[in-house]
């Protein structure tokens, strides 16, 4: 009789522990309508995002740097610089591959810099840097020019 009783006892909590764990539709329902009330219209306006405008500073970066391959004149255009040579040819060929003649130089840090264009002055340099950050944005917008005096 005890053993019936114990059973009958455990059956009813757990019948009770089940029932009390199981989801409620109108819980459910509940969420879901908090979720739909906050739910965001949506927007048939687009609106275009602006690159920044070109920097007009002709600010330069003075280095004595070796050129590895080729010649160039005082002012030029870096788009990278790397510790590791392979990241700096890798970028050197994909630039070739765009139409630039590539030089790559190395400082006395042992970085090597990438340059895309090279001039006997420095408002021709300053234009084809700001050209090519605008060709290539959202790249290369830390290009800078090098004196390489």
């Amino acid at each position: 009789m005890k053993t019936k009783l114990y059973l009958i006892g455990l059956s009813l909590s757990l019948l009770t522990v089940f029932y009390s764990c199981k989801s409620k539709e109108s819980a459910y329902k509940a969420a879901y309508e908090a979720a739909k009330q906050k739910e965001i219209e949506p927007i048939d306006e687009v609106i275009p995002v602006q690159k920044p405008q070109s920097s007009s500073s002709v600010s330069v970066q003075r280095e004595k740097v070796t050129v590895l391959d080729g010649t160039i004149k005082q002012f030029s255009v870096v788009i990278g610089s790397f510790a590791n040579k392979t990241n700096a040819v890798s970028l050197k060929s994909r630039m070739e591959k765009d139409g630039y003649v590539v030089y790559l130089a190395q400082n006395s840090r042992e970085m090597y810099r990438v340059i895309v264009a090279t001039f006997d002055d420095k408002a021709s340099a300053a234009a084809e840097r700001d050209s090519i950050k605008d060709r290539y944005y959202p790249n290369f917008q830390d290009a800078w020019i090098l004196d390489n005096n």
